[in-house]
């Protein structure tokens, strides 16, 4: 069995959880998300979710720990949040906003207009004599990974400098420049 999807999910005071028709609603103090699932049951005893499979088949294990771990992430993005926060390292390398528009200097010929979802809250904090750092904030984890993915693969760091976008606090591997 899962180790991971035979966990029961504690829902926090403040929090409700609905099961309907393969949908599964979490609302609470910061919003409301849904997601479908297939595969497992899922049933609200009091305040735990609990997600069982149907049979030992390969998809159904597999599906049983993603959907115990989405319905988790979801309850927590719906009391707490997820914030991820991304470092600019290199000589000229600049973010600024708009609203929900994100501007990037990085590097390149011309700046980096990106539309953030509305989902999203948006955040620069340029200091004199630091790295630019984009902080971003939302209750869906997985909309949240995608963006910051997507504003990470304009510029991935590179292993000689580590100039590029990367996560504030990731750990990237150096390699020794030419020996002379």
């Amino acid at each position: 069995m899962s180790r991971i999807g035979k966990n029961p999910i504690v829902i926090p005071a403040g929090t409700t959880v609905e099961v309907k028709d393969g949908i599964i609603t979490v609302k609470g103090k910061n919003g409301q998300l849904t997601q479908e699932f297939s595969d497992v049951t899922v049933t609200v005893e009091g305040d735990q979710v609990q997600v069982d499979r149907s049979s030992d088949h390969k998809d159904h294990r597999a599906k049983h720990g993603l959907y115990r771990s989405l319905i988790s992430n979801m309850i927590v993005g719906v009391n707490e949040g997820f914030t991820k926060s991304l470092e600019l390292v290199g000589v000229g390398y600049r973010a600024s906003n708009q609203g929900q528009k994100l501007d990037l200097a990085l590097g390149y010929s011309h700046n980096i207009v990106l539309e953030i979802a509305p989902e999203v809250v948006l955040e620069t904090i340029s200091e004199k004599g630091k790295n630019p750092i984009v902080k971003l904030t939302s209750i869906d984890k997985q909309l949240l990974g995608q963006v910051a993915a997507k504003i990470r693969g304009f510029r991935k760091p590179e292993p000689y400098k580590g100039k590029g976008v990367k996560f504030v606090g990731e750990v990237l591997r150096r390699k020794a420049g030419k020996s002379a």
